[in-house]
């Protein structure tokens, strides 16, 4: 009698990171086997050529082959490939999806906005009932994703073309940022969530390395795993008083993200003065812990189901 736990594995395409999530399921809970990014600023290679191209291609089939030989080693019996907002919009998507899983054995889903909402409502809940409103928010490099659901409503999602790296491209020319450099993406920000998802939640959550890195450099953010208005306004002085090599050292950040890390406090700054709060908290889980929940709850189909599943099946 085999009583290990099952094994799923998720990768998330983003504009910024390329993320490998692979864990044992038990119960509600996720134990992590292995937890590892690369950066491959595929966000940033869309903008410059519309395409990743040949060279951007293979290396991202590289990375993919890697992690799902890592998947299968740690016994992974499901493993999901997870393009994002930057797979969207290449226009070589199509080609990278059919190299992906010739060369991986793994089918390279491109998701919608609405998709990668609900997997993260999915990853932040655990999968069980919501009981009262809540909003999830997933801060990328290029997009943000919104999911909303109250107790016994239907879920809503919707993207947003607001990012850390699309903002510090089109704003930011100096390291560290300027004052008219900070406004200027500030004002870009309010005006992009006032389209935002209508919603009065008593639970906001942040996922995303924007937020969770934005914890690193408060002074008591990673503690209690909440962001304050004041704690954002503490982060963009410090991210703004020295260059990104510098934040990266003092606190142990990635450099490629450091450098995007000023338009992510904006961004959240802006998401709180949206929904009118004070504070919100920080999820450890999100769209990579849903897509192993889902695809183990609902197997292949998982798909056409996330309506449905977006509002919980466990108690």
């Amino acid at each position: 009698m085999n009583d290990r736990p099952p094994v799923g594995a998720s990768v998330d395409l983003g504009s910024n990171s390329v993320h490998l999530l692979v864990a044992a399921i038990a119960g509600h809970g996720l134990t992590p086997l292995a937890d590892e990014s690369a950066f491959l600023g595929l966000g940033a290679a869309v903008d410059d050529q519309a395409a990743l191209g040949p060279a951007g291609r293979a290396e991202l089939g590289d990375t993919l082959v890697r992690y799902a030989t890592t998947a299968r080693q740690l016994g992974a019996s499901h493993i999901t490939f997870m393009g994002t907002e930057p797979i969207r919009r290449a226009a070589d998507a199509a080609r990278l999806v059919v190299e992906i899983e010739a060369i991986s054995g793994v089918p390279l889903h491109v998701l919608t906005h609405e998709e990668e909402a609900y997997l993260t409502l999915v990853g932040v809940t655990a999968g069980r009932a919501v009981t009262h409103e809540t909003l999830v928010v997933d801060i990328g490099g290029g997009s943000s994703e919104f999911c909303a659901v109250a107790a016994g409503g239907l879920a809503r999602a919707a993207g947003l073309r607001l990012g850390s790296n699309r903002l510090t491209m089109e704003f930011v020319r100096d390291d560290p940022p300027t004052p008219r450099q900070l406004e200027s993406m500030a004002a870009a920000a309010d005006g992009i969530v006032r389209a935002a998802l209508q919603a009065a939640p008593t639970d906001l959550a942040l996922v995303g390395g924007t937020a969770s890195n934005l914890l690193k450099v408060t002074a008591a953010g990673t503690a209690d795993r909440v962001i304050t208005r004041k704690r954002v306004a503490e982060a963009l002085a410090t991210l703004t008083a020295a260059r990104a090599a510098e934040t990266s050292a003092r606190f142990g950040v990635n450099p490629t993200r450091a450098r995007l890390l000023p338009a992510g406090a904006v961004i959240v700054d802006a998401i709180m003065r949206r929904y009118g709060v004070d504070a919100v908290r920080v999820s450890e889980e999100g769209m990579r812990e849903g897509a192993i929940l889902v695809a183990e709850h609902a197997g292949r189909a998982w798909r056409d189901r996330l309506p449905e599943l977006a509002h919980g099946w466990r108690q």
